[in-house]
């Protein structure tokens, strides 16, 4: 296996895995702890029911994945989709795991909490063509949340407009797949969330990143940072631009450090010619001599 440049990715919500608890009490004990403390109990086991705990549980599975690998492998980039640029942050030692964690606890608490006039939510749209979500949306008074990859974009806004945006695209021939989320992130439905997580932001040290970190909602390295995340709770997630921009800046193969393969297989959806490294393989000796990791 011959391995160039490699870029670090780490996922957002709805990556969680059965064994992600115990992948973390493993390997990263007192953010479980920690955790469970901040949250009031244990996010780990109702990771399903909310934002509020999902998104706690799944950065702890993510930094505890950074850590068993950091030792053999250095990324000379790192990238987050949406809640994961807090864990490419701490990755690149711009901000402390235990910092990370408290953002991650009060981003769930707040996105969790807004209201809204009309129930909102989320729908991916699959195997369309490239202009069809972009219509949608505005024909039906959406947003595009998430474009993640050629043919695999996600619309969020009023539940009603959404029914009637999937009738439409299973006509024009795409699939429609409801996600399992109780509001429209990533849209400005979630502006109420924005200043409060902006003054949590403020109460937290960042240092300059030791590796550059893209921020996926600009596909750029981060600026300023506290300004670009509170803002990327209402901004699209801007997932295939990012993939480009980290092939474009050298990086030829990609580790996801995150529980779940989901940023694993839209490398593959977004450059199909780039290596996927396996983490699990990686970290035997043999393997690591063979591809020159260190």
């Amino acid at each position: 296996m011959s391995i160039g440049a490699t870029a670090g990715l780490f996922p957002g919500q709805g990556s969680h895995t059965s064994d992600l608890r115990e992948r973390v009490e493993r390997t990263v004990p007192e953010l479980l702890e920690r955790s469970i403390e901040l949250v009031g109990e244990d996010p780990f086991a109702r990771v399903a029911d909310s934002t509020r705990f999902a998104q706690p549980a799944i950065y702890c599975g993510s930094i505890a994945g950074w850590i068993e690998s950091r030792s053999f492998v250095r990324p000379v980039a790192f990238a987050g989709h949406s809640l994961g640029e807090l864990s490419a942050l701490v990755a690149a030692e711009a901000l402390d795991p235990i910092s990370g964690l408290e953002l991650a606890v009060r981003r769930g608490e707040l996105m969790a909490s807004v209201s809204t006039r009309e129930e909102q939510g989320m729908l991916a749209v699959l195997g369309a063509t490239e202009h069809l979500p972009g219509l949608l949306a505005e024909q039906h008074g959406l947003v595009v949340a998430n474009d993640n990859a050629p043919g695999q974009v996600v619309l969020a806004g009023p539940v009603d407009a959404l029914r009637d945006a999937a009738a439409q695209a299973r006509g024009d021939g795409a699939r429609a797949i409801w996600l399992d989320v109780a509001a429209g992130f990533h849209s400005p439905a979630m502006q109420e969330a924005v200043e409060p997580y902006r003054e949590a932001l403020e109460q937290v040290e960042f240092r300059p990143p030791e590796v550059t970190v893209l921020s996926s909602s600009t596909a750029r390295p981060f600026d300023d940072v506290r300004a670009e995340l509170a803002a990327a709770i209402v901004k699209p997630v801007r997932w295939r631009e990012t993939m480009l921009a980290l092939a474009h800046g050298g990086a030829d193969s990609y580790v996801d450090f995150g529980p779940g393969e989901v940023l694993a297989r839209l490398v593959r959806r977004n450059l199909p010619d780039a290596s996927v490294l396996d983490l699990g393989e990686l970290r035997s000796p043999s393997s690591r001599e063979s591809s020159g990791v260190v």
